[in-house]
């Protein structure tokens, strides 16, 4: 029987407005190179599947300020050739620097507020698991999540991060609940759904975009709506 439903922040939870791929267009064009948003949406998702693995394998917070450059820059690299661009690796710098002055909110996904409204009423215990390395409170309160999730657990408080297993075991700890008796949602499979996995937990991967097609061995879902049928 299930009894806790924890779930990863960002690409699950929340994405960014306006979306990355409409930002990444607008500063490309700046640099005379014109693509369409929609054929950006998958070379972000390869791209955020890279450096969401480097991270797992070494914090940003472990890095210095010319690594984490660095991996930035590889990240605009593997997403300028998955999106079939022919770039001079000198404007890469440039790229960065006009990404990070864009400005971009952070908000929930439409399906979000609806499964949480039911999960709540069914009275599991729902909480976040999450590689953040800072204070988020502000900014779950922002978005009214610290009203659903009354478990956040993020890679700074456990001292590990995904997929490491120690971070889900604290928010279990945190829920008093057996792995088999919780399930954990999240958007990366090699960090969310391994992890989980790992610890005992059944992980569910919410892919969006058909990222991943068929090519799974975890259930997969493309709504948060969808959670429900794995209680």
């Amino acid at each position: 029987m299930i009894k806790a439903v924890f779930f990863d922040l960002y690409q699950t939870l929340v994405r960014y407005e306006p979306p990355r791929e409409e930002i990444e267009a607008k500063v490309l064009k700046d640099f005379g190179i014109d693509v369409s948003p929609a054929v950006l949406v998958r070379p972000i998702v390869v791209a955020d599947e890279f450096i969401y693995n480097e991270i797992a394998r070494r914090p940003l917070s472990d890095r210095s300020t010319e690594e984490k450059m660095a991996l930035y820059a590889q990240y605009q690299g593997i997403l300028l050739r998955e999106a079939g661009i022919e770039y001079d690796q000198k404007i890469i710098p440039s790229l960065l620097g006009a990404m990070m002055k864009s400005s971009m909110d952070l908000v929930l996904f439409d399906d979000v507020t609806p499964l949480l409204e039911d999960l709540k009423g069914r009275g599991l215990t729902l909480g976040l698991i999450s590689n953040i390395e800072q204070d988020m409170t502000e900014t779950l309160t922002k978005l009214k999540l610290t009203s659903w999730l009354g478990i956040i657990v993020t890679s700074q408080d456990a001292g590990a991060g995904k997929p490491r297993p120690e971070i889900f075991r604290e928010a279990l700890r945190r829920a008093d609940v057996q792995p088999a008796e919780a399930i954990y949602v999240g958007d990366q499979y090699q960090v969310d759904i391994i992890g989980a996995s790992g610890a005992g937990m059944k992980g569910i991967l919410i892919d969006r975009n058909n990222y991943y097609g068929d090519d799974t061995d975890c259930p997969k879902i493309s709504s948060l709506s969808e959670v429900v049928e794995y209680l």
